[in-house]
């Protein structure tokens, strides 16, 4: 006897409108909260027209204090502006630098910065300060994230209503995740159209959503903050490599070998005879 025939139901023959069911098809749409971004492309591609809030966002990026604050600060900016609490730096890898924000809109005296010695340390600090309501958003640099401490993390921003970034390299792309959006950042040279403002290339790698293919363009920050968090970059990347060739040099002597003559780093190079970028930038960027 055969098997009677199934007439199956598919999405395009629901209705437009289903009160609690999501077309997979489109952006999602609820009653989750959302804070705009700044930048009105990367609203567009979002669900809710910004940030969510309560939820977990995951910026994945190829050198860590790069392109954070470019990335967060308008965002930020407008909800220290409209909003009480702090916003809480969880185990960032260089100081933020206050005048820099301010001239942005973020005052430094909304900013806790949290040192962590150890990446459990980084989560329970992350953690702590979801739970506290007197914490608007939360940034956490966590290069080694377990799937289950994001899940409290997750859960910790939801109970709350706050923002959360959780920002982690880019090797971290292949692992799952339980964030809500998640996204890959790198920067752009300066071309023709912005000569002097870098701008940020944002692949949506997850959102409640179809996939998006085409990576957005957007238009960098303010020209001396980009060139204050590439100072910044760029002198840690300096240090490490003069560190590393101490290293060398002390396993030679160990072992009774001769070390190599320590070559100038053209980094180390460019940044002798030179003060701190952000100590020139931050008096034209306050004017």
């Amino acid at each position: 006897m055969p098997a009677p025939s199934l007439s199956l139901r598919i999405a395009p023959d629901l209705p437009s409108a289903v009160p609690g069911v999501w077309h997979a098809d489109a952006l999602g749409a609820g009653p989750q909260a959302a804070q705009p971004t700044g930048h009105a492309l990367l609203d567009a591609q979002l669900p809710g027209g910004g940030w969510p809030v309560g939820a977990l966002c995951e910026v994945l990026q190829p050198l860590a204090g790069l392109h954070e604050w470019q990335l967060v600060l308008p965002a930020l900016a407008q909800a220290t502006a409209r909003r009480t609490g702090a916003v809480v730096a969880v185990a960032p890898p260089c100081e933020p630098f206050g005048p820099a924000l301010k001239a942005q809109g973020l005052p430094p005296e909304r900013l806790c910065v949290v040192r962590a010695g150890s990446a459990r340390a980084a989560f329970w600090a992350a953690e702590q300060a979801l739970r506290c309501h007197g914490v608007l958003a939360v940034m956490a640099w966590l290069p080694q994230a377990p799937a289950a401490a994001l899940r409290r993390l997750q859960l910790a921003a939801a109970q709350q209503q706050q923002l959360l970034w959780v920002f982690r390299p880019v090797s971290a792309a292949p692992q799952a995740s339980p964030a809500l959006l998640r996204l890959q950042v790198q920067g752009l040279p300066a071309g023709a159209s912005a000569p002097t403002t870098p701008g940020l290339q944002v692949q949506i790698l997850k959102r409640r959503g179809p996939p998006l293919v085409q990576a957005l363009d957007l238009p960098g920050c303010h020209p001396r903050l980009a060139q204050a968090l590439a100072a910044q970059a760029e002198r840690r990347h300096a240090a490490q490599v003069v560190a590393r060739a101490m290293v060398a040099r002390y396993n030679a002597a160990a072992l009774g070998e001769q070390a190599a003559p320590m070559r100038p780093e053209p980094a180390m190079v460019a940044l002798q005879g030179r003060g701190h970028a952000l100590d020139r930038i931050a008096a034209a960027m306050a004017g």
